[in-house]
């Protein structure tokens, strides 16, 4: 599994710094993480690590387009690992976030906007309650 982190930074022309091969480990043990999340993580693996490191490692690894952003809102934003176009649902009661396969694309070739902005980026995300949250 390693090797496959280190072969993916490379790829994305990131070094595979200890750090960097760490956050991809949690990022992909743990699907969506948050910088809080993702420090008290590897902070355990790293007595030394500081916040400010994280965030220049979440920072050039999504210009590399290595992870991406979702950003929540009235929350803080996520991380992932970056996949196949998707959107999420989060559940208003526990803070579960989920990918689900919501391709906005074709909709929007299909049903034009009466306007002149060309649309290069759609993020969707949907807030409701998950399963075990409704049953409780």
């Amino acid at each position: 599994m390693m090797q496959d982190f280190i072969h993916s930074l490379r790829e994305h022309n990131l070094k595979a710094t200890p750090q960097r091969l760490a956050i991809s480990a949690a990022l992909y043990q743990n699907g969506h993480m948050s910088i809080d999340a993702l420090y008290e993580e590897l902070i355990r693996k790293f007595d030394s690590l500081s916040l400010a490191t994280i965030y220049k490692n979440i920072h050039i690894m999504i210009e590399n387009s290595f992870i991406q952003e979702v950003k929540i809102p009235h929350a803080k934003s996520v991380y992932e690992l970056t996949k196949e176009s998707h959107s999420h649902l989060v559940c208003n009661s526990c803070g579960l976030i989920e990918d689900i396969a919501v391709d906005l694309a074709p909709y929007f070739k299909q049903h034009p906007l009466k306007t002149t902005f060309k649309i290069e980026k759609s993020e969707l995300v949907l807030s409701g309650f998950c399963s075990h949250c409704q049953n409780s």
